[in-house]
């Protein structure tokens, strides 16, 4: 559903990197401004200016439809000990806070309240965002229907049944992101290795790896067909990818960290 066929406020309780990033996302898709209340007391120089901008609210007049928070996760409950009262019996409250499970929201509102729970990363940031989202049984398909358009408006969204694979979820896509930031790391170290200058490997690596992601965007090929295409038999890729699905195997090795990610997930979880 398109931002313009929305109908609903928002109160967004914080404006951080994923907060701010959510209200950019927000203003650019067409939600209006006057729909908007933002409370966060330390704002970023760009969201005080978009604030101010926008004439953007710190606190809703009414309750609002959804209410977002976008604050860190040890310092929840004393945010939520403020803002829980601001929430009116239709009020969904859609949570991005890492680690705080949708039961442990809901203890913080009258008995009932609707609660998503979403983990977006930080693509988020260019709206090339992927987010995960859950959502209670007392979310309704018109609730559901605008929380799902507010986190589109920073990227993909997958809506999942089972609250559990949250954890699995964090470990993929919401620490991915720096799998991927080190893969481009350590490629350039590796050119560096070989010879070339850091500059030159640095700005290699950087192009390979965006581009490549870009190509994983656009193209409807499965990842392993890809590899396959760019794969000569008998050729450097092969020789490469030799050692990469040697022993140990990357892949091994990134089961091993998703599943590290994910048991951390789960030990902070509450």
């Amino acid at each position: 559903m398109s931002a313009d066929k929305q109908q609903g406020s928002i109160f967004l309780v914080g404006a951080g990197r994923m907060g701010g990033a959510l209200l950019r996302g927000w203003l650019a898709a067409g939600f209006p401004a006057g729909s908007l209340a933002v409370a966060e007391p330390h704002p970023a120089a760009e969201i005080a200016a978009l604030l101010k901008e926008n004439a953007i609210r710190p606190r809703p007049e009414a309750a609002p439809d959804v209410m977002v928070l976008a604050v860190k996760p040890q310092i929840m409950n004393e945010v939520l000990t403020g803002i829980a009262p601001l929430a009116g019996p239709e009020t969904a409250v859609l949570s991005i806070a890492a680690g705080r499970t949708a039961a442990s929201i809901a203890a913080h509102f009258a008995p009932g309240t609707a609660i998503v729970r979403a983990m977006p990363n930080l693509p988020a940031e260019i709206g090339r965002g992927i987010t995960a989202a859950f959502a209670n049984a007392q979310v309704s398909a018109t609730r559901r229907s605008l929380c799902d358009a507010l986190l589109r408006a920073a990227g993909e969204v997958a809506w999942i049944e089972d609250e559990s694979l949250i954890d699995a979820i964090t470990a993929v896509s919401g620490s991915g992101p720096a799998y991927v930031f080190h893969l481009a790391e350590c490629l350039a170290d590796a050119g560096v290795a070989a010879g070339l200058p850091a500059d030159l490997a640095v700005q290699l690596a950087r192009a390979t790896v965006t581009g490549a992601g870009e190509l994983l965007h656009r193209s409807p090929l499965s990842p392993s067909k890809l590899r396959e295409n760019v794969t000569s038999p008998g050729g450097t890729t092969a020789a490469g990818l030799s050692v990469l699905m040697g022993e140990p195997s990357l892949k091994a090795l990134m089961q091993e960290t998703v599943a590290a990610a994910a048991r951390r997930s789960r030990e902070l979880s509450c």
